[in-house]
């Protein structure tokens, strides 16, 4: 009868063991890749949601909203209180304008830049066709996902005209 385990035996186990926590490691590392894709995602639909909620709340801009109304890009006008500086008066147009270029830093904050910057936080505008027919708008919200890999969301609002008095 033999006793103990041989050097051969020890060394085989010993790889099988080693194989097995590559394995739990690569898992491990697709989880995190994964989760932070996730996070990501959902960080994008809470700014996606946010710039809808800003439409909402002030539908007498219409155009304004849109992102191609701005070239470079669209300056704040401290409508809003922030740090250090206290909110004042803005006409819609003003406030449609100061509130997409914060919502653009909190997107350029929140999520990797995508290849093309110019693709990052947009808002398309359509116009009613007719008085009676609701404006539509756009909001895409692109990033660098891991890798080379670009990701992108999106969602529409449809704006019903507000009814006469």
């Amino acid at each position: 009868m033999q006793r103990g385990l041989s050097l051969v035996e020890v060394l085989v186990a010993l790889v099988v063991l080693q194989v097995g926590l590559l394995g739990i490691a690569g898992l491990l590392v697709e989880g995190l890749r994964a989760s932070r894709m996730a996070l990501l995602h959902t960080q994008a639909v809470h700014l996606a949601a946010d710039m809808a909620e800003r439409i909402r709340a002030n539908p007498a801009a219409r155009a304004a909203h849109a992102t191609s109304s701005y070239v470079p890009a669209p300056a704040r006008h401290d409508c809003a209180p922030s740090t250090g500086t206290p909110g004042h008066s803005c006409s819609e147009a003003q406030l449609a304008e100061d509130e997409l270029a914060r919502w653009r830093e909190a997107v350029g904050r929140a999520l990797p830049p995508p290849s093309d910057p110019a693709a990052a936080a947009r808002v398309e505008f359509e116009p009613g066709a007719g008085a009676d027919l609701p404006d539509r708008y756009t909001i895409r919200i692109a990033w660098q996902g891991p890798g080379a890999e670009q990701r992108e969301v999106g969602t529409s609002l449809v704006m019903l005209p507000a009814l006469p008095p």
